[in-house]
């Protein structure tokens, strides 16, 4: 394990955050402008470097497809929740900041022109450099108008079977009102007239969604991971406009997408039921404001300006591009039974320690802690086998677990149903208000109470996003508790592609925090004492500013003195502060952030001490950890916390969140070598700059290439999973 570099530079001056003041002005809290990043703008080049994926030609083909879908969909999401409450601030006459001091409209007009830019790289990347690989290797998405008569016949039979019949035209005139127009919806505009007439009519017709976008030319109604060439079903429903209106001459059509806001909310202070309250939203949300009008190139100007008015957006709400409009459409042909143009299959494997319990995992994990890392440990072989032993252990009396997102089909769901059958008692607190998944989340809860288990719905104002497993077990004349405290959510499908850290443990003085948590959560408190855990809203700011806080003090006193971090995003202004004060302190900082971050590194007299670096690659950073060097030389020494919490003033307040520390030497040697592996790594890294640019960082001729600068982290850490050698 390599030592991390001294800090460049120790300053006096630090300016102490007054936490006190921060409590009572929260958000508006004034900060200097010049110290940070623009927030939203700072997410934009987040997904340029996800773009970046899209264009590097040694990214298999169909994972450059999905790179350009996952780019679109995060654009989706920026202008569902970002823009939409921008537009709502500006509304409202609101006089807010953002954290680099520009107000509402001036952000609109930043974040607008670095969209029109990265959808010009989209574009380019996806005509000049996807599709013409993809044709190399046999795979095309063609135009109908490119189609022979024979595959033009039977797209035409299989339209008239099987999308005809469910197409309802919208006429626009005084005796129809404007439609409609449902969110990320793909609809066809059309300008038509009676032949001989120069009246022209508008009708609107919506795409239907029951229908994937993505057609096979060779079998329509085929499974799509055995075809090779594609149309999308707009364009086939642009082709077969007369069968919809006949007698009608068809004098322009264009297809269209909208986007409207989800920054929907209502208050819940003193709401009766919380179930019925995030359904009003729900209901609320679907009719809430367009925020984004999406057309192609060169568009009908007559009918944009219809849709524009019938929608309430302004000419800055229409964005030009390139076909398809909806690029998430290829998610399906990522997909494609293409092995030889994806990355190499991975099958997580079973952790050590697990694998070596022959079935009795409590007893190994009384044995000590157990740290996990999906997706290169098992998932299955880990979370889902301690609920699912759990539930059949006849010693068992209790499982409590949080839900925040999960997928109905997971494997645990059942053991819950049997562990309530068998008469434990089975608790489970299900967040209906995770974003974007709340339908799903209502459904959920639902059907959970229906089986039998005691549902709840979290504390009111806050959504609980702490990551909880708790086991009560009868051993002899006493109960054990046994926790797993996570940083990713209880979902199998995600845990394929997202990076996430897990801790077992039977630490007394750890499942009693989490057994306190879980009666928070569950019932009433306001005594929120913990010995170990550290818990959001009620004092985990105020901890980790007294971490950092100690750091200062030793960097002080001459001893070591470091800050390694790791997380989604970071935004929070005090925490920011507090790390500027560290800097200037001379604690040596090193922090790992995927997405946003609005924090400035390398700034003279407030951050030279600061390193930011974004590692985008194969599967999503999204675990997070937090390392204090507590006056230890050596890592793996230090203070070691994993949780659910970024470092954003959201997590920090608004949200229940967990860190659980890390106590354990085998652990926190773990975490130290994930460290230095992200630390060395040249392939996926991204160094964020003083001009909040980022640079990617270049190869290293001299490194050897088993290591991890030649292999990047996740091709590191698949090895080390597989027990192969990695040169360190």
């Amino acid at each position: 394990m390599k030592t991390p570099e001294k800090p460049k530079k120790k300053r006096k001056n630090a300016r102490p955050v007054d936490l006190d003041r921060f409590a009572e002005q929260g958000e508006s809290m004034r900060v200097p402008p010049e110290l940070f990043f623009n927030r939203d703008l700072s997410w934009l080049e987040f997904n340029q470097r996800v773009l970046a994926q899209a264009a590097q030609e040694s990214t298999p083909v169909l994972e450059r497809v999905r790179f350009c879908a996952i780019f679109a969909s995060n654009l989706d999401e920026l202008f569902m929740k970002r823009v939409g409450l921008l537009k709502r601030l500006i509304d409202e006459h609101s006089g807010a900041t953002s954290h680099d001091g520009i107000g509402p409209m001036e952000q609109l007009q930043r974040i607008r022109e670095r969209v029109l830019s990265l959808q010009g790289e989209l574009d380019e990347i996806y005509h000049d450099g996807v599709l013409p690989t993809l044709r190399k290797v046999g795979i095309e998405i063609l135009r109908v108008a490119d189609l022979d008569d024979a595959d033009r016949e039977r797209l035409d039979t299989w339209f008239r079977w099987n999308v005809f019949p469910i197409l309802t035209p919208l006429a626009v005139d005084p005796g129809h009102r404007f439609p409609f127009i449902s969110n990320l919806s793909t609809s066809l505009g059309v300008l038509l007239g009676k032949p001989g007439t120069a009246e022209k009519h508008f009708a609107r017709l919506k795409i239907p969604g029951v229908i994937r976008n993505l057609v096979p030319v060779a079998d329509p109604a085929g499974a799509i991971e055995s075809q090779s060439r594609f149309v999308f079903l707009d364009d086939i429903v642009a082709s077969n406009l007369d069968d919809l209106f006949p007698g009608m001459e068809i004098r322009e059509v264009l297809p269209f997408r909208v986007t409207r806001s989800v920054a929907v909310e209502i208050e819940d202070q003193e709401v009766a039921d919380l179930l019925e309250h995030v359904e009003q939203e729900l209901k609320m949300r679907r009719f809430a404001d367009s925020v984004r009008l999406e057309v192609p190139k060169n568009p009908s100007g007559e009918i944009v300006e219809i849709l524009r008015k019938g929608l309430h957006l302004d000419p800055e709400d229409v964005y030009e591009t390139f076909t398809p409009l909806d690029y998430t459409d290829l998610f399906p042909l990522a997909d494609l039974d293409r092995p030889d143009l994806r990355y190499e299959p991975w099958s997580p494997v079973t952790p050590k320690r697990i694998g070596e319990a022959k079935g009795d995992l409590f007893s190994e994990i009384k044995r000590g802690d157990i740290l996990v890392h999906h997706p290169y440990e098992s998932f299955k072989a880990s979370v889902e086998k301690f609920i699912g032993a759990a539930a059949r252990d006849p010693d068992v009396l209790a499982i409590k677990l949080t839900l925040y997102r999960t997928s109905p089909d997971a494997a645990f769901i059942p053991s819950l149903v049997r562990a309530v059958e068998a008469g434990k008692q089975v608790a489970v607190l299900v967040e209906l208000r995770a974003r974007f998944d709340e339908h799903r989340n209502v459904r959920f809860a639902r059907q959970l109470e229906k089986a039998g288990v005691h549902v709840a719905y979290g504390v009111v104002g806050l959504k609980t996003h702490c990551k909880c497993a708790l086991v009560v077990r009868r051993e002899g004349d006493t109960l054990r508790s046994y926790a797993h405290v996570g940083t990713g959510n209880y979902h199998p499908n995600t845990a394929h592609l997202y990076t996430d850290l897990g801790l077992f443990t039977a630490d007394s003085a750890i499942t009693e925090d989490v057994v306190q948590l879980f009666n928070y959560l569950t019932g009433r408190s306001t005594q929120l004492v913990f010995d170990q855990l550290v818990v959001a809203p009620d004092k985990m700011r105020q901890e980790f500013c007294d971490l950092i806080d100690r750091e200062i003090e030793n960097a002080g006193k001459g001893l070591p003195a470091r800050i390694i971090a790791k997380m989604n995003s970071l935004e929070d202004r005090a925490i920011t502060m507090k790390l500027y004060d560290a800097s200037r302190a001379g604690v040596d900082i090193r922090l790992f952030v995927r997405g946003f971050c609005c924090l400035k590194p390398g700034v003279e007299d407030a951050s030279e001490n600061i390193r930011v670096t974004s590692v985008v690659g194969r599967f999503l950073e999204h675990s997070r950890f937090f390392h204090f060097a507590n006056g230890e030389a050596e890592p793996r020494d230090g203070v070691w916390l994993i949780g659910s919490a970024d470092w954003m003033y959201r997590n920090l307040n608004r949200r229940v969140e967990a860190c659980v520390p890390v106590r354990d030497e085998r652990a926190r040697e773990q975490l130290a070598l994930l460290a230095e592996i992200l630390e060395r790594d040249r392939v996926n890294a991204w160094d964020l700059k003083p001009d909040g640019g980022y640079t990617r960082r270049e190869a290293t001729p001299e490194a050897e290439a088993d290591s991890p600068e030649s292999l990047g982290t996740f091709r590191t850490l698949l090895r080390l999973a597989q027990g192969e050698s990695v040169v360190f």
